[in-house]
């Protein structure tokens, strides 16, 4: 697992890095959720396709527990551990920049319910040039990223659709 090292291309948008968010991590873990299916073929394309899986240790932190609500002490152990085992999944650690870029986030989405974690998520987006998410929540696109639902980005949609310095707020 590689930490706070943004992989090749990491001054543009582009298709080599997926963020994922927990509600994907949980989906893929737990073969009860509903979105199980959806989160397994895509994270098999991501695989195949070598991309680079970003994530932040808040996100791990949801997952944890989660799981550890729902399976106990062991299960929720035993998925941190295969998260950390992909030489694929990227964990980058909130930073005090993160923090301040987050708190921006936050401000300018005011009024809607984006939580922290998602607010350091999109900081750590912006940094990372990760134009895309893989998630089920739809706080990532009202933010302006591209949301993945079933499907990849092709090569040049994720360039194309790097998000704008704002994100949308309507």
């Amino acid at each position: 697992m590689r930490r706070n090292r943004p992989g090749p291309g990491a001054g543009r948008g582009t298709s080599d890095r997926l963020f994922v968010d927990s509600s994907a991590w949980i989906a893929l873990l737990s073969a009860r959720d509903r979105h199980h299916g959806e989160a397994d073929a895509m994270f098999r394309r991501a695989a195949a396709q070598r991309v680079r899986l970003v994530t932040t240790n808040l996100v791990l932190a949801e997952v944890h527990r989660l799981l550890l609500l729902r399976a106990g002490a062991r299960p929720a152990a035993r998925a941190l551990d295969r998260l950390e085992a992909s030489p694929l999944t990227v964990v980058e650690f909130a930073t005090a920049e993160h923090h301040r870029a987050a708190r921006l986030w936050l401000e300018r989405l005011r009024g809607r319910p984006v939580n922290y974690t998602d607010a350091v998520s999109f900081a750590v987006m912006e940094a990372t040039r990760c134009a895309a998410a893989m998630s089920f929540e739809r706080d990532f696109a009202r933010a302006g990223f591209t949301l993945c639902r079933g499907r990849l980005p092709e090569p040049s949609a994720a360039v194309a659709a790097a998000r704008p310095s704002r994100p949308h707020t309507r």
